[in-house]
């Protein structure tokens, strides 16, 4: 847990340190890269509400992905849009 800090105590560098050894500030320079790495997805509510937790949600995927595995592909091209 952090100290609560005292009332007489600065919200400043100590004296050894200068801002510019820091270099420059980038707000969210790691956003990218931790967007990348998650792998979070987020649900709509109405779909949520079919599956009571995750071991359901995967159960579901891994259902249609046997499902898509065993149908037929057509081997038609699709028309130009």
């Amino acid at each position: 847990m952090k100290k609560a800090k005292s009332a007489n105590e600065p919200d400043e560098l100590r004296a050894e340190y200068r801002r510019e050894d820091f270099g420059p500030m980038v707000r969210g320079k790691h956003v990218k890269a931790c967007r990348e790495a998650s792998n979070v997805v987020v649900i709509a509510p109405e779909v949520q509400k079919a599956f009571p937790n995750a071991q359901a949600v995967n159960d579901a995927l891994r259902g249609l992905l046997e499902l898509a595995r065993r149908a037929p592909r057509s081997r038609q091209k699709p028309a130009a849009g």
